[in-house]
């Protein structure tokens, strides 16, 4: 892959549950459907996000991004407070 070309990141829509130095864990709930029952119900995945800034409290909506691997267990960078 050349340097110039952009890969596409995937991004998630989370709500921010725990906020430590530089550090914010995200929950983020996806609707999947069941393969027993056939209905449709929510998975919920927490996520280690990375906030420089320190800007998400707790209960905020956040825009997530992937991106390299920051730490152990950070490979998600906050792009903004929805």
């Amino acid at each position: 892959m050349l340097a110039t070309q952009n890969k596409i990141k995937r991004q998630f829509i989370g709500e921010v549950i725990a906020s430590a130095h530089k550090t914010a864990s995200v929950k983020v709930d996806i609707m999947k459907k069941d393969p027993k029952y056939d209905k449709p119900r929510v998975i919920s995945k927490k996520y280690p996000t990375h906030d420089e800034a320190g800007i998400a409290k707790v209960g905020d909506k956040v825009l997530l991004e992937e991106c390299r691997p920051l730490s152990h267990t950070k490979r998600w960078r906050l792009v903004k407070v929805l």
